[in-house]
């Protein structure tokens, strides 16, 4: 937990307030007691006050409260976040906005990412399909094959016919062809 602790405080100090988050929120969950889970707590608070999310601040700081309840830094902060909240109600509608702004696009992005493997899937069964369709099926012969089959037979038949008419015309014999006249 101390390790999750610090690493949290360093993305706080770096202005990192996701990473941060992350890591308080991980430090608040794996902590075994209940100081320690405060702080996490305590400072998650900073973080979200710090980055302007009055609400989720001032829900960190009750749970930091109702672990350690005479922790006056944590009051003092709970106060100043409530007070803030009061006096920028139109950040926290931007905020808010842009909470929302947020959850549209990771929908947008979540549904395109669904309609590319829908694309993708559809594909490969029309690819597959196609493969099925040249593929012949039992007792069947392919429309390649089948093609130099019937030029082979083709061929076969000429030559057969060829035989046929050597056959029918006795070799042509040299007449004498006299003048009559």
């Amino acid at each position: 937990p101390e390790g999750v602790f610090n690493l949290g405080d360093v993305a706080y100090k770096k202005q990192d307030y996701q990473r941060a988050v992350q890591q308080f929120e991980t430090a608040a969950m794996v902590a075994k007691d209940n100081l320690t889970k405060a702080k996490a707590y305590h400072n998650l608070g900073n973080t979200y006050l710090d980055a302007g999310q009055y609400d989720k601040s001032i829900e960190a700081y009750k749970n930091a409260l109702r672990l350690n309840p005479n922790d006056m830094d944590t009051k003092y902060n709970l106060a100043y976040a409530q007070r803030m909240k009061k006096e920028n109600p139109q950040q926290n509608r931007q905020n808010q906005q842009s909470q929302n702004q947020d959850k549209k696009e990771q929908e947008q992005q979540a549904n395109q990412k669904q309609q590319q493997q829908q694309a993708q899937q559809q594909q490969a069964q029309e690819e597959q399909a196609q493969q099925q369709q040249a593929q012949p099926k039992e007792g069947q012969i392919s429309k390649e094959d089948a093609r130099r089959l019937l030029e082979a037979l083709m061929q076969q038949e000429q030559k057969v016919q060829q035989r046929i008419v050597n056959k029918k015309m006795p070799p042509a014999e040299k007449k004498k062809v006299e003048k009559d006249w």
